[in-house]
């Protein structure tokens, strides 16, 4: 069975996801497309690109999250030099390292840009905080004057991946051949874009119209969904920076609990984060297990009593108004 796949950021809580789709695969669940904010983009690139859950869960396992927290020595100075880093690259930390691993792995797949794969296979959404708007990449990067079949993947991921203040933003420039770019000043010329999650963090609307070409029945669009971010416990403030980490995770997860109404709980697998924060980037490998398991326990539980007639049935009912 093809369905389509939409996947929630989380943080370093993604490799749940993974257990989640090995459960789709078991139970002979393929993707026709896939999108995903934030580490659901990860997921979605890497599955698009043809890894398999296995290999994902090798490769999360494998990859030291804590590398990805690079910043120079002259801002690693305690108080002083994460704040004046804050100040002058509007984060934390640099997220290169994060794209270069994302781009050695579909690299090694034959992907590089979006022309590589299949028209509307992978969406991955981003956060344009200059002009405050949702993107959806690749299509609307051409906003900016980029081809979007030129774009690369892992830019792509890399600006869904930005959680603001956590990691710089990724600036874009207009190009020339847009309004913006021939006549406004160097800096308005410029847009900031970061985590998709500020503002929609499970797109879960993005595949409502894919038909099947051939028999042209709707094709069913699931949805992984992280809950229970902190199982109830409340953010420890002590500071700027643990404040700012706060706000942004009460964000990514009130506005999406309240969008998941009755009318598509049908097509949502509820994954528990088992309290781990999605900014643990020390998170061990026995707690990354455990939320690969969460995940493949969900999975497993959800597609045993899934079935397409059943989900075409609530389809028709709830979401011809109220899914979009």
């Amino acid at each position: 069975m093809n369905v389509n796949g939409v996947f929630e950021g989380g943080g370093v809580r993604g490799i749940s996801l993974v257990g989640a789709i090995k459960a789709a695969e078991l139970n002979g669940i393929t993707f026709q497309n896939v999108a995903g904010t934030s580490s659901g983009a990860i997921v979605a690139a890497l599955l698009a690109a043809g890894y398999t859950a296995e290999d994902m869960k090798q490769l999360i396992l494998a990859m030291p999250f804590h590398s990805f927290m690079q910043r120079s020595p002259i801002f690693s100075t305690k108080w002083i030099g994460p704040a004046a880093r804050l100040l002058l690259k509007k984060g934390l930390y640099a997220g290169e390292r994060l794209e270069h691993w994302i781009h050695k792995l579909l690299a090694a797949k034959g992907i590089r840009t979006f022309g590589d794969l299949k028209k509307n296979q992978l969406r991955i959404i981003a956060s344009d905080i200059t002009n405050g708007r949702l993107l959806v990449l690749p299509d609307d990067i051409k906003q900016y004057g980029i081809e979007p079949q030129h774009f690369t993947v892992s830019k792509a991921v890399r600006m869904s991946t930005s959680i603001p203040y956590f990691f710089d933003p990724v600036i874009i420039r207009y190009s020339v051949k847009t309004p913006q770019g021939r006549s406004k000043s160097f800096q308005r010329q410029l847009a900031y874009i970061v985590d998709g999650g500020l503002l929609s963090n499970f797109p879960l609307w993005l595949f409502d119209e894919i038909r099947d070409p051939a028999t042209r029945r709707l094709v069913p669009t699931i949805g992984f969904q992280l809950v229970g971010q902190k199982e109830g416990q409340p953010h420890r403030i002590y500071g700027l920076f643990s404040m700012l980490q706060a706000m942004f995770e009460t964000m990514m997860s009130a506005h999406d609990e309240r969008y998941i109404g009755q009318h598509n709980r049908f097509r949502t697998i509820k994954i528990p984060t088992l309290g781990t924060s999605m900014t643990d980037f020390d998170i061990t490998s026995a707690q990354s297990m455990a939320l690969y398991a969460s995940g493949l326990e969900a999975g497993e539980h959800f597609f045993s009593e899934w079935d397409y007639g059943y989900y075409e049935k609530l389809h028709a009912q709830f979401c011809n108004k109220k899914c979009k």
